[in-house]
């Protein structure tokens, strides 16, 4: 996690005052069509789930909270923050602090090892690897890292470092829509590293994360607790939704709603037929990663959770399980916080698109 004010010393009085205070953050997920927001706090070891909030671009305006420039997608800065105003108002968070999350296609993601050294050696050892690694200069990103495998200080063990990149054009946006949203930039942080925080937890098996979004796809590996790799495909929800559009002659409202109530066990024969087209290529991608780390580890992925807008999707989770013969399940980002029980039916459902803001938020808690 990358914070703007990582060099700032709290004095000791202040961490003693932290422990008989909650700390209050907000974990902000920007996505193309719509903008996820949680307020979470902190008393002691307990967390709570305060408030929530989301809201889509349609409802707001025609265009997405991202569009394509240069190769590249990037953020609408004034119709965000008008949007996460909106939110705060609506919901009526006053907390300032904020975390956001940075989605796959905005950063480059790695993993590579380095020689025994200690603790104090590793930070400018990947600095000065990084340049191999990343498509652009070291100069030009801000890097963000942790140690996922190796002893420091040990002579015998090897180090394996995951390293994030993210260009500074990326970090610059999202400080001014903080500043223009009113609010305070904590941190920002890889969604990957969120995800894997609000899903995996303290589990320490070899599990697969598939984040189904809008835009993307990511494949997530984590290994006892720890991001293993991360991957970035094409395939998206929106795509899924279009396909529906183009088969039936309907409009996107109306083919997203069909989608989503109907999915892979649709009576309409064609309907199916082209949402599996579409999600066997994914399917294909997963077996090769999988396989990829039973080569390299010698051991199997025990589990897959899906999570993301389109892991819903009636039929997938089960389509998923029978081709890929592993144990599929789409966990609850919420489960873990305290909320009322009145809540418990909406969060359940509505987990799989908070996965991101949820993690990114308990990022900013534990630091």
């Amino acid at each position: 996690m990358f914070n703007p004010f990582a060099d700032f010393k709290i004095p000791p009085f202040t961490d003693t005052f932290k422990m008989f205070f909650p700390k209050k953050i907000v974990g902000i997920d920007i996505g193309t069509s719509s903008i996820k927001l949680v307020e979470l706090s902190r008393w002691g070891s307990g967390k709570t789930l305060e408030n929530y909030g989301e809201i889509k671009s349609m409802s707001l305006y025609k265009e997405p909270f991202r569009s394509m420039e240069k190769g590249s997608y990037l953020l609408s800065n004034y119709f965000v923050s008008r949007a996460i105003k909106a939110i705060l108002q609506e919901a009526r968070i006053k907390t300032k602090a904020a975390v956001f999350s940075v989605p796959d296609f905005s950063t480059f993601c790695v993993s590579f090892e380095l020689p025994p050294m200690t603790e104090k050696e590793i930070n400018q050892a990947v600095y000065y690897n990084a340049s191999q690694y990343i498509p652009l200069p070291t100069t030009e990103t801000t890097l963000d890292w942790k140690l996922i495998e190796g002893i420091p200080g040990n002579k015998q063990s090897p180090l394996k470092i995951f390293l994030v990149a993210i260009p500074n054009q990326v970090v610059q946006q999202y400080q001014a829509v903080a500043q223009m949203a009113g609010l305070d930039l904590y941190a920002i942080e890889a969604e990957a590293f969120g995800i894997a925080r609000s899903l995996v937890g303290a589990d320490k098996n070899s599990l697969c994360l598939i984040d189904i979004g809008v835009q993307s796809t990511t494949i997530n590996i984590v290994d006892k607790g720890n991001l293993k790799k991360s991957y970035s495909f094409n395939f998206a929800g929106s795509q899924l939704t279009y396909a529906v559009s183009s088969v039936l002659g309907l409009g996107q409202a109306e083919a997203e709603e069909i989608k989503n109530k109907q999915g892979l066990i649709s009576e309409r024969e064609n309907i199916a037929k082209t949402l599996y087209l579409l999600i066997d290529p994914l399917l294909l991608e997963v077996k090769k990663i999988l396989n990829d780390f039973y080569q390299a580890e010698e051991k199997e992925i025990e589990g897959i959770y899906l999570t993301g807008g389109t892991s819903n999707l009636p039929g997938l989770k089960e389509y998923f399980a029978e081709m890929l013969k592993k144990k599929v399940g789409i966990p609850n980002c919420f489960s873990n916080l305290l909320y009322p029980p009145i809540l418990e039916e909406s969060l359940k459902e509505m987990s799989p698109s908070f996965s991101v803001s949820v993690g990114v938020a308990l990022g900013g808690l534990e630091t």
